[in-house]
């Protein structure tokens, strides 16, 4: 699994590092975390409003910061 948290490292991005290392954490998947800062890497992925999670290629959250629980939803149906 390959995961990319997209933003300019503020700290709505750092909360979802956070929370979404929990989530692989409590399902017992070792997975890396890239942080993608780049303006023309994350326009890439169409996200509009940060922070963006993207797993294996596929954007699968903007703009939001989920509980460790919906990230372990999320994460545990890729």
């Amino acid at each position: 699994m390959i995961i990319k948290i997209l933003g300019p490292g503020c700290r709505n991005c750092r909360n979802l590092e956070k929370n979404t290392r929990e989530a692989l954490a409590s399902l017992g998947i070792d997975a890396g975390i890239e942080a993608v800062t780049d303006y023309a890497q994350i326009a890439g992925y169409g996200l509009m409003q940060t922070p963006g999670l993207v797993v294996d290629g596929q954007l699968v959250l903007a703009g939001k910061v989920p509980s460790t629980e919906e990230l372990t939803t999320i994460l545990s149906s890729r």
